[in-house]
This record gives C-alpha cells, sequence and structure tokens, in this order.
C-alpha cells in the first residue's frame, strides 16, 4: 500500500468559550493534527453522530473535569484508519474502524473529537466497521449503542424477562429494543414514544408501543421485570415494576435504589456485536433529517437540541 499523505493541518469544527451551539461553535480551516499516541490510531474521519453530551459539554455542564478549550466536540466516528502508534495490534493503515472515543464521558475527554477530518483514539475504544453498514450508519452506533448494552448487563438482563423502556425513539431507547428482543430474548418489550413514533418501536421489536402523549406509562396494569429510563422519570418506574425488578436509568441525579451509570467506552461492546448488524437482527435507526453535510454542523446541533430527535443525528461526508 502507498503511504497515505497525512497534512499537518486540518478543518474541524471548535468552540473556544462555553455557550449554545449557534453561538460559539465555529468552522476552523486550520487546526493543528493531534498527536497519536503509542496505543492509539489516527483516524480520517468520514462521518461522525452527535449525542446530548456534546452540546452539554459545550454549554459547560461539566467544565471543572473537561478538557481544556479550544475543543473540537464529537464522540463518535467512523472512519478509516491513516496512522499506528508503536502498540497497536488490532488495526492496521486502511481498516475501517467505528468507536467512541473518549473512555469517560465526563472525565478529560479528547480536545480534538470526531468533528474534523482527522481524530485519534485508543485503540481498545474502537471496532472494525460492519461490512455491510455505511460510514454514516456505523458512525451513529458507539456511545448509545454501548449505553444501551451497558445498562441491560447491569440490570442482569436475560431471557424470558419484560422490560419498559421510557424513550423509545431515542438515541438510547431504539438499541435497547433492539438488544432485549433480538439479543437478549425478551418475553415482551414494552416502550413509550409520541404518536407518530409508535410504527418505528414495532419495526425495532417492541411487543407493545405506549403513546406517552395519551396514557401514562404508571397507569399500565401490568408489571416488568426490568425499567430502562432515558428520560428522566425514575421516580415514577417503581409502580410498573415487579417485586425483585429492577429500574436502571442514564438521567441523572436518579432515583434510589434506581441503578444509574456513565459509560465507560469499550470497543469490545461493538465487535461482540457486530454479528448482530451483520445478519440484519439489529439495525442502525437515523434521525429523517440525517445525515447533514460537514458544513451544516451547527444545523444538525440545533435539531438534536429540539429533542425531537428520532434515533440518532448523524454528519457526513467529513471531507
Amino acid at each position: 500500500m502507498a503511504a497515505i499523505s497525512i497534512p499537518s493541518h486540518m478543518k474541524a469544527w471548535t468552540y473556544s468559550e462555553y455557550g449554545k451551539s449557534k453561538e460559539v461553535l465555529k468552522f476552523n480551516q486550520s487546526v493543528p493534527l493531534p498527536e497519536v499516541k503509542e496505543d492509539q490510531v489516527l483516524i480520517k474521519v468520514a462521518a461522525a453522530s452527535l449525542n446530548p453530551i456534546d452540546y452539554k459539554r459545550m454549554e459547560g455542564f461539566f467544565k471543572d473535569t473537561d478538557s481544556p478549550l479550544p475543543t473540537t466536540p464529537g464522540y463518535d466516528v467512523a472512519g478509516v484508519v491513516v496512522k499506528v502508534g508503536s502498540e497497536v495490534k488490532k488495526f492496521k493503515v486502511g481498516d475501517e474502524v467505528y468507536g467512541d472515543i473518549n473512555v469517560d464521558a465526563l472525565e478529560q475527554p479528547k480536545v480534538i473529537g470526531s468533528l474534523a477530518e482527522y481524530t485519534a483514539s485508543e485503540e481498545r475504544l474502537l471496532a472494525h466497521k460492519p461490512q455491510n453498514l455505511s460510514f454514516a450508519e456505523a458512525a451513529s452506533l458507539p456511545l448509545t449503542l454501548e449505553t444501551a448494552y451497558e445498562g441491560l448487563e447491569r440490570t442482569g438482563f436475560s431471557a424470558g424477562k419484560s422490560i419498559l423502556v421510557l424513550g423509545g425513539a431515542g438515541g438510547v431507547g431504539t438499541h435497547v429494543i433492539q438488544l432485549a428482543k433480538h439479543v437478549y430474548g425478551a418475553s415482551k418489550v414494552a416502550a413509550t414514544a409520541s404518536t407518530r413514533k409508535l410504527e418505528l418501536l414495532r419495526s425495532l421489536g417492541a411487543d407493545s408501543p405506549i403513546d406517552y402523549t395519551k396514557e401514562n406509562f404508571e397507569d399500565l396494569p401490568e408489571k416488568f421485570d426490568v425499567m430502562y429510563d432515558t428520560v428522566g422519570q425514575t421516580q415514577q418506574a417503581f409502580k410498573v415494576l415487579k417485586e425483585g425488578g429492577k429500574v436502571v436509568t442514564i438521567v441523572p441525579p436518579g432515583f434510589p435504589p434506581a441503578i444509574i451509570f456513565m459509560l465507560s467506552t469499550d470497543g469490545a461492546i461493538l465487535e461482540k456485536l457486530n454479528p448482530y448488524f451483520e445478519s440484519g437482527k439489529l439495525k442502525p435507526i437515523l434521525d429523517p433529517k440525517s445525515p447533514f453535510p460537514f458544513s451544516q454542523t451547527v444545523e444538525a446541533f440545533s435539531h438534536l437540541e429540539t429533542h425531537r430527535a428520532t434515533g440518532k443525528v448523524v454528519v457526513f461526508p467529513i471531507p
């Protein structure tokens, strides 16, 4: 393979102060490339997806543990390896990869995120891209898919159990439904969404889609083994829980004895689930307005910030 020419500077979206995305996020024509450490690879970014944590970070919600400004946002990436550190064993130049590039979402996330032409990531955070998925589809997966999986694991979810998912049409919820039904073998999956998204829930594997604009989930006559809260209604969740059942939430502050957690990223989860995507049992869900071109990254954030996105908001192609 011919040597890949790597520039010293690149195009990227950056912010130098905290605030709303439409006010602080700027297109920068000349950002130095990140250095590649021994356990890292350099990725030529093809696509990135946005997560609520991106704009919460931009607004300074966890500035005490954030990395220094200026920052290029973006956790989720899909692209091609163009350089490998001396300790890297799993990947080689030319490999198509995807992953969430931050080990811990809130503790010193990378200064150069995925909304750039190049980004660097530790080898262990990445996986080989499923062959049947586009870069845009692969970029939509890592943070939300790993979060969905980790939450189910923490409840001890297994075949034959029932689950209620609050926020079934969001980035995490769409994966929880699919994983519970098609990977774990749930006996019943119920999930909440607005009226126009109920068909989507059915297509993902929900047996009982619930229109939250017309009925309250806490009034349901049946009880569930597990309740996965992606919207912040943990306190009400205990009303629909079987004795000995478990509630898991990703929305602070939680409500004891609910399980609340922040994801610790691991590419091994993606590798483990790759066969389910390649067989078609699991599928990425992109918001109908996606992908947004790189030049419209601010518009992509604005759409995500409405809280009305279905599945994931993706930026593609990144030049």
